[in-house]
């Protein structure tokens, strides 16, 4: 059975079209729409129930040796108050997920897990952790509220402490009044744009949530759904898991390589990645030139050969056009290229182009 987060109440006092997501009840849209909702933050302010994401606390003197074995990338120089992206592997290198790790001071950090993958990341991280490092499930403790887009910088400063909000990507502070509510709040997301994820008590969620609407509501903030954050990322070109990367896939292949440090002495799957040596796929951003929407699972084909097949895909509301990206053989095709998709069984006309698909100015 699914859970409700600490703000579905307010979901359905909005009109928020529920379904169920990752084991909870969440929003796939409001009233306003999809397509509204994502232009809405692209152009000014949304917000976002992500409660439904895992947080994972790991505390202790061995706790720093502990991630460096669990994952690809390297917290050893790691300062207090910043945020680090990662991948969680498997024995033979396949993911089992990515993440983001924050370093809260010497022997504690946060690690925040995808929603669907949360159960099975936690039991994989409990069976290997070394010896003094404790490990404990905060998921159930944490609600969790994103505010994304250009706006939201300055709408979060109008009911928090502006010289105490994190004022650079990737870094957080521990302590941050929001609504008069204490919280740890992160200059990161999931849609390419600015803004913070705001991590706080349950029971304040409602709170923050109500305070951050009204403080918005001249400037075009609306609440957005699991539907804008999904063509949001893709429009951003960011993986998402069970997607981009799984199982079958490890952090090369997926175009990861950034989060992944191959000099560190030893991160599980180390071995098996190394072994395969250059990666023999590759993820490319596909742009439709010919009419139709590209989605997920579809062959692609270069010079009538199958090459791959997409891992995402959808119309891009800001950009205007249909986008998709894949995983295929690698050196198969380079930017510009023309390519060909297969929907439904029939080809559409397509063209690699660079990634991300859309970046926002600065």
């Amino acid at each position: 059975m699914e859970k409700k987060t600490p703000l579905y109440d307010v979901h359905i006092a909005s009109g928020g079209k529920i379904v169920p997501f990752a084991g909870y009840l969440l929003p796939i849209e409001y009233p306003t729409g999809l397509m509204k909702e994502h232009l809405a933050v692209r152009t000014a302010c949304g917000i976002f129930d992500v409660s439904h994401m895992g947080e994972v606390l790991f505390e202790g003197s061995g706790a720093l040796a502990t991630l460096n074995r669990l994952m690809t990338n390297d917290f050893s120089n790691m300062a207090y108050g910043r945020c680090r992206y990662t991948a969680l592997c498997y024995e033979d290198g396949g993911m089992a997920d990515d993440l983001i790790v924050y370093r809260l001071d010497d022997e504690r950090f946060l690690a925040v897990v995808n929603a669907a993958n949360k159960d099975k990341d936690i039991a994989w991280m409990a069976e290997h952790l070394l010896d003094d490092t404790e490990m404990r499930d905060l998921s159930d403790e944490v609600a969790q509220i994103a505010v994304q887009g250009p706006l939201a910088s300055a709408i979060t400063a109008r009911i928090a402490d502006g010289a105490t909000l994190p004022d650079a990507y990737y870094t957080f502070e521990p302590h941050v009044s929001v609504a008069g509510r204490d919280c740890l709040v992160s200059r990161t997301g999931y849609t390419g744009e600015d803004g913070f994820e705001i991590y706080c008590a349950p029971h304040d969620a409602p709170a923050i949530w109500a305070a951050l609407v009204n403080a918005g509501k001249d400037d075009g903030l609306i609440p957005c759904g699991l539907g804008a954050r999904d063509t949001l990322r893709l429009e951003a070109s960011m993986p998402l898991y069970g997607h981009e990367m799984d199982e079958t896939v490890d952090p090369m292949e997926a175009g990861l390589s950034f989060g992944v440090k191959m000099d560190k002495p030893a991160f599980i799957g180390k071995e098996a990645i190394a072994a395969k040596g250059e990666p023999s796929r590759m993820r490319i951003g596909i742009e439709a030139t010919g009419r139709g929407i590209v989605r997920e699972h579809e062959p692609v084909f270069a010079n009538g050969k199958a090459i791959g097949n997409t891992t995402s895909g959808t119309y891009c509301p800001f950009l205007k056009k249909a986008c998709a990206m894949a995983l295929v053989e690698a050196g198969s095709v380079a930017i510009d290229d023309k390519i060909e998709v297969e929907v439904r069984g029939r080809k559409i006309a397509a063209k690699v182009v660079p990634m991300p698909f859309y970046k926002r100015k600065r």
